[in-house]
């Protein structure tokens, strides 16, 4: 596990390996132990290294037999002993035991196609010298990260976002479509990045740059919903037990110690179970806990550990996290609104004191539909016969006349929208344009009209998605979209901040094959959500199996009217009002609804919160003054380039 970066230049630039080794200091978190540079004629390329396998031999970047071909990588690929077996049957000779080195031959026989040979997580960057061309790589579901950013005739990439601005500043330009996105969603959907100049490489595209142009091309998609109907209940659970033992297995080859993280939930200990039954030693695992009762998992949890025999480890997290809060919106490049990253940083540095790898259970959700808002939006569709008209009519001239604190307010505009429509919204925070539009400043709603609708990639895989019933399409939806710029990133960031490495069995693509292809029925029946996982728990003696689900949030609608009542002044101060996005009034008034218990703000607020920490900790150091208001001055002005941010017109 790695964090990469680097440069490629005009042809007759020569790079400095000290500019890559800025950019690989900024990501020292992803990879403490080691680092590598290769900086040649008009290429350099940097990593940071977490020893995971081959801890003596496997420094990157990682060369062919003649030098011709360099490659750094982040990520495990799981089924390396077997490639290397065949490639090295065909001839090519390896110097190290990484999993690695396999990357570069693959591609000497494949090409860019050599991605479709790895199984696991990655990020990669390799340059062939001969063809005087990079390739970027990212996984299939997007466990691993990679940005990158074309400027001046050069590209830039790397695992974060701050890599690439250490070394072109000038790209920190902040993006309005992806603010949409993040008051709308809580994070910002591929290939958007928080800056203009920057963008994701999205999950299961690879890029080639040659010649100063790019092309971005998709190598995988998931195969169509619902085709495989087993004949039985028997049958699915054992072909499912196999395939999901098989994907815990091969993610167990570590030359480190190894744990997981256990929810109590069904995903995670299903997990847990597995590799107990695979280990021949005690699993080590980790969970976190609340004082508060209706937001605590922790007694699962040990119950779990107590069933399978684990070496458990707990952390009760208390309400005084403002000092974490300042350190993560400092480290996070964008903001990012899941307050669940905050329990899974604590669970994670939590692990590392203990073991360097842990699995995971995430992503049974999105694959086995887990979430409520599923049963909540197939239960709506019987609205579905209201005319779109009256729809409209109602968006466009009642709803903006209701009391904003009116009850009900939110769910007849909910109900008053098409299918897919209604689901989308059913995600949404505080979409600018519409529902929440009079918690925003005129001058931000008037910039943001310019920009695409934040919704349109949503529909757009909505629309395309290979499915025929409408739970698949939803699947279909939150894969490629939540699960990969939420849950993935989340996971991601907070455990290589305590330089963790996570593995996601359940994600396991052979896995997440048979998974998408199962009928829904094996996913949601009669209101049970996970029905074919949670048959699969009970099998393995899992506890708990049928109690609600609580999910990994925090107890902020405790905490913003008790313990941390005192951090809700930031959001009142003059530097936060004055930044333009906001309409002064509502926000005041929003944050009195809640204090005084007419009506729960929790998320609302604490998007707010974050995105004014992420201002102060993340974006202030980066220029020149801190002060960067959003206004007609502002916008596309001399006003907002003089602080050093500037703002599109």
């Amino acid at each position: 596990m790695c964090g990469i970066a680097g440069i490629v230049g005009r042809r007759d630039e020569q790079i400095d390996a000290a500019e890559v080794r800025r950019m690989c200091q900024t990501i020292v978190h992803r990879g403490p132990d080691d680092e590598g540079i290769y900086a040649k004629g008009p290429v350099g390329l940097g990593m940071r290294r977490l020893s995971i396998i081959d801890l003596s031999g496997g420094r990157q970047p990682i060369h062919n037999e003649d030098s011709s071909i360099w490659v750094v990588f982040n990520g495990e690929i799981y089924n390396f002993p077997e490639l290397r077996k065949e490639l090295e049957a065909r001839g090519h000779s390896f110097y190290t035991h990484t999993d690695t080195e396999v990357i570069v031959h693959l591609y000497e026989e494949m090409g860019a196609n050599c991605v479709q040979k790895l199984r696991g997580m990655f990020a990669i960057a390799l340059f062939d010298e001969r063809r005087h061309s990079l390739l970027l790589a990212r996984d299939r579901l997007g466990k691993k990260p990679l940005h990158y950013a074309l400027n001046e005739g050069r590209l830039f990439f790397g695992s974060e976002i701050k890599a690439i601005l250490e070394v072109a500043p000038e790209l920190a330009k902040i993006n309005p479509e992806a603010m949409l996105q993040f008051f709308n969603f809580a994070y910002i959907a591929d290939p958007n990045t928080a800056f203009q100049g920057i963008s994701k490489l999205p999950p299961a595209h690879i890029l080639e740059y040659s010649g100063g142009r790019t092309r971005i091309t998709k190598y995988w998609d998931l195969p169509e919903y619902g085709t495989n109907n087993p004949g039985s209940e028997e049958e699915c659970l054992e072909e499912l037990e196999q395939r999901l033992a098989e994907a815990v297995r091969i993610r167990l080859i570590s030359d480190v110690p190894l744990g997981a993280l256990l929810s109590g939930g069904v995903d995670s200990s299903v997990v847990v179970a597995l590799m107990a039954r695979a280990s021949n030693r005690p699993v080590k695992t980790f969970s976190i806990g609340f004082t508060k009762q209706d937001f605590n998992e922790a007694e699962y949890a040990r119950a779990v550990a107590q069933k399978f025999g684990t070496e458990h480890c707990e952390f009760i997290v208390e309400p005084k996290v403002e000092e974490t809060l300042d350190k993560l919106t400092a480290m996070l490049e964008e903001p990012f609104g899941d307050s669940s990253m905050v329990p899974t940083y604590y669970v994670s540095r939590t692990a590392r004191r203990h073991v360097t790898v842990a699995l995971s259970g995430d992503g049974g959700d999105e694959l086995f539909a887990g979430y409520d808002r599923y049963l909540v939006h197939l239960s709506r569709q019987k609205y579905e016969f209201v005319p779109e008209w009256l729809g409209q009519y109602f968006r466009k001239y009642v709803y903006p006349r209701m009391r904003p604190s009116a009850r009900g307010r939110r769910l007849a505009f909910n109900l008053s929208l098409p299918g897919g429509e209604r689901y989308l919204d059913s995600l949404s925070y505080l979409p600018v344009r519409d529902r929440e539009r009079g918690l925003f400043s005129e001058d931000f709603v008037r910039l943001t009209n310019h920009g695409s609708d934040p919704l349109e990639l949503y529909r757009r895989y909505f629309d395309e998605a290979p499915a025929s019933d409408r739970l698949s399409r939803l699947l279909y939806v939150d894969t490629k979209t939540y699960l990969t710029a939420d849950v993935l990133a989340k996971v991601d960031r907070m455990s290589m901040a305590t330089s963790l490495e996570v593995r996601c069995p359940i994600l396991d693509h052979v896995f997440v094959e048979w998974i998408t292809q199962l009928s829904s029925r094996w996913k949601l029946r009669m209101g049970t959500r996970k029905y074919i996982l949670r048959k699969l728990a009970e099998r393995l003696g899992i506890p708990g199996v049928d109690r609600p689900k609580q999910g990994f949030a925090m107890p902020l609608k405790h905490w913003w009217r008790g313990e941390l009542n005192h951090m809700l002044e930031i959001l009142l101060e003059p530097k936060t009002l004055q930044r333009g996005y906001f309409d002064q009034q509502a926000v005041k008034g929003l944050v009195e609804e809640h204090l005084s218990g007419r009506r729960n703000h929790p998320t609302a607020i604490w998007l707010l919160l974050i995105f004014e920490l992420w201002h102060r900790n993340f974006l202030a150091p980066r220029n020149r003054n801190e002060e960067i208001p959003l206004g007609p001055a502002s916008v596309g002005g001399t006003h907002a380039e003089e602080r050093g941010l500037r703002f599109p017109s």
